[in-house]
């Protein structure tokens, strides 16, 4: 008995079991420090302190909404030494190296120079730091995310970033920022 028939309904049952059962959510939690009351200061205003404060702390803001309350910024920096932990196998040293064959052929050679694009110089990875700052409905909400790019521009890390440390000095640097006028 042939029973090709029952082919496509296993793969339907095969797919009900690659949905997950939870949705994923930030790793670690974000600190409690990372949400506050407005205290009686309106949106807008902590939209204001927030852009001052991220200013302040060599951001570049990429988003700002004051109808919605939000504003959003990164920074970049860069990580030396990040990509020798991945990549020990293609560098040649600082002044040359040496190799043997690959592949079917059997084949030597030297190579001397000074530094090169090989080297661990340009290697360097970059880390992106990205913040939102939402104000709305009585509460002030912090989000920071961290990812290591490495040179090659491939994800190595991602992280959330919303740690006690970061927020607790944003919300101080926030709450001491003047109340601005409006014009």
């Amino acid at each position: 008995m042939r029973l090709w028939w029952m082919m496509p309904g296993l793969a339907l049952l095969a797919g009900c079991e690659t949905t997950p059962s939870v949705l994923p959510s930030a790793e670690p939690r974000p600190a409690v420090e990372c949400r506050w009351e407005t205290e009686g200061v309106e949106s807008r205003e902590w939209v204001r302190r927030g852009l001052d404060a991220l200013e302040a702390e060599d951001f570049v803001v990429r988003d700002t909404e004051l109808a919605l309350g939000v504003v959003s910024a990164e920074r970049t920096r860069t990580i030396p030494g990040y990509g020798d932990r991945y990549d020990d196998w293609e560098r040649t040293g600082f002044f040359g190296g040496f190799g043997l064959g690959r592949g079917r052929g059997v084949s030597t050679g030297v190579m001397i120079g000074f530094g090169g694009a090989g080297g661990s110089i340009t290697q360097d990875a970059t880390q992106l730091e990205r913040v939102s700052v939402v104000a709305d409905e009585g509460w002030v909400r912090v989000s920071r995310d961290i990812q290591v790019i490495d040179w090659r521009g491939e994800l190595r890390e991602t992280r959330s970033g919303s740690d006690a440390a970061f927020c607790g000095s944003l919300r101080q640097a926030m709450q001491a920022a003047r109340v601005r006028e409006e014009p």
